[in-house]
């Protein structure tokens, strides 16, 4: 993985943080760094144009957090959830079929924000005002660039609005 910014795992911040990869294994293994710098209670925001990576990014932080099972997209079924081992959840939501935050409240979104969970949302962007104000959303962007390889967006500011109010990295 070619990083523009190479510490040991991603920090805490309010500023972005740029890292590149070259293929869907880099991609992987960098959301492998990153789901082992979250802690419980971590809401993540993944929003990529369609073939990006974000699934693949996604599969990388349950990796880190000791998931062995397939990790598929959950673009017809919504959600997926994976039991974390020493209790807890792991919720891999797609937005991409909701119209926005009315839609995801009536599927019951907000028990996917559980303080013993860690909630990654493909098109996050989409829900607005559905992601918990009392939880700092990190938001992850990948962008595909010309030559092929993807660019990683790492922020911690607040999708929903307003600061950051509770630290998701350890």
């Amino acid at each position: 993985m070619t990083k523009e910014n190479s510490p040991q795992q991603p920090r805490p911040s309010n500023e972005a943080k740029t890292w590149m990869s070259a293929s869907s294994d880099e991609t992987e293994a960098f959301g492998v760094q990153f789901g082992a710098a979250l802690k419980r209670g971590a809401v993540v925001s993944l929003d990529a144009p369609l073939g990006a990576g974000k699934t693949v990014f996604a599969r990388g932080i349950a990796r880190a957090l000791g998931i062995d099972e397939p990790v598929t997209s959950p673009t017809y079924t919504i959600a997926n959830e994976y039991e974390l081992p020493g209790g807890g959840r792991f919720y891999h939501i797609d937005a991409y079929r909701l119209s926005g935050a009315e839609d995801f409240e009536a599927i019951g979104g907000g028990e996917f924000f559980d303080d013993n969970a860690i909630t990654v949302i493909e098109w996050g962007s989409r829900l607005g005002a559905a992601l918990p104000p009392q939880k700092k959303i990190i938001t992850v962007e990948i962008s595909i660039q010309p030559d092929g390889r993807r660019e990683i967006r790492v922020s911690n500011e607040q999708v929903a609005g307003g600061p950051c109010r509770a630290s998701a990295i350890k």
